[in-house]
């Protein structure tokens, strides 16, 4: 579920990313894709820094911590952000 919730946080930041900053935008898929390499990344980050996991508020209930939920969408989405960011400075160095 975090991998899941990462993965589309990403997608999401990276397309946002790329609507923010015209010189850098690469397009939709590969905004995407950047994003959703980038929402991994920092999903995972965010798993090895004890901060991951969408604890369940008690162990008979199906409701998810809200606030574990929103740190993990920032964590994906400025993951995704920052990827698509990298990426498409990358180019713009290249393209010279």
């Amino acid at each position: 579920m975090d991998l899941l919730i990462s993965l589309i946080a990403g997608a999401i930041g990276g397309n946002i990313a790329g609507g923010l900053s015209p010189r850098l935008n690469l397009g939709v898929l590969i905004n995407s894709g950047a994003g959703v390499l980038g929402g991994a990344l920092g999903g995972h980050a965010l798993g090895l820094l004890g901060f991951g996991g969408l604890a369940q508020t008690a162990p008979d209930s199906a409701a998810l911590d809200p606030t574990a939920l929103t740190t993990q969408l920032a964590a994906g989405g400025l993951g995704g952000g920052a990827c698509l960011l990298a990426a498409g400075l990358l180019r713009n160095l290249l393209g010279r």
